[in-house]
């Protein structure tokens, strides 16, 4: 993909916005997420999942008032781009987190829904997932023009991890799998997580990044020569970057 590097289809390159606070970054992804829904017609519409604080003000927005009556929830799939290895009740979980901000709210289908399996053989988590993915996909490989996501939502740690991609872990050389897992080194519990090939089949990439605490890391990504998990990610789509003035250094 390295005519990504002057496209704005990778991390590096991507388009970059810089909101007032977390409720703009909220209200600006919500609009996206409709209109990118709209523009498909009546077509199924995956969205990738991610944790983290300013996505759950965006979930709380499209399971309110505003949003919820206006999205075609039939005909919307939520996916996961990563999760950790813990129980679904358990305060560390982004299924949880998102069935408390969104799902509890709305009139989904449950069919419609695809939290990540936790197992004690993760190896076997991560298989069922993909097969989930591919059944959906209605293909086991990925097609260049037939992305296998429309929107992607991904966050950016202060060590350049996104979803759980993380630093010095065997899943950043996966090359074939959709889905694997991986131990950090320096965060708690096991992680299951897209790899770059399913992320890269998206029509649309979205990192959301908020907080003082990303200023470095957010320009240190961007950077040419930058070798974080974050840098790589590249999509036969677009990538957007959608940070709070405080993330943006402003």
């Amino acid at each position: 993909m390295t005519d990504n590097m002057e496209k704005g289809h990778n991390a590096k390159t991507g388009y970059v916005l810089v909101l007032p606070d977390a409720n703009a970054q909220a209200n600006y992804l919500a609009d996206i997420i409709l209109h990118q829904i709209e523009e498909k017609k009546d077509a199924v519409f995956r969205i990738a999942l991610s944790g983290g604080s300013t996505p759950k003000k965006l979930y709380e927005l499209l399971g309110g008032e505003t949003y919820s009556h206006r999205l075609p929830w039939e005909r919307l799939h939520l996916f996961f781009g990563d999760e950790r290895m813990v129980p679904y009740t358990d305060e560390a979980s982004n299924f949880r987190m998102v069935t408390e901000a969104l799902l509890n709210h709305v009139n989904i289908p449950f069919r419609n829904v695809h939290p990540m399996p936790i197992l004690e053989d993760v190896e076997k988590a991560a298989r069922l997932y993909e097969e989930n993915l591919q059944h959906e996909y209605g293909s086991r490989v990925l097609k260049n023009g037939e992305p296998l996501f429309d929107i992607v939502l991904l966050g950016l740690g202060t060590d350049g991890h996104t979803a759980s991609l993380f630093p010095d872990t065997a899943v950043l050389e996966e090359k074939q799998k959709w889905v694997s897992w991986c131990q950090p080194k320096d965060a708690p519990h096991r992680r299951m997580t897209l790899t770059y090939p399913a992320i890269a089949s998206s029509r649309l990439v979205i990192f959301v990044v908020s907080g003082e605490n990303k200023v470095k890391i957010f320009r240190e990504v961007r950077e040419e020569n930058a070798i974080y998990p974050s840098s790589k990610i590249e999509t036969e789509g677009e990538v957007h970057w959608i940070l709070d003035k405080a993330a943006g250094g402003e």
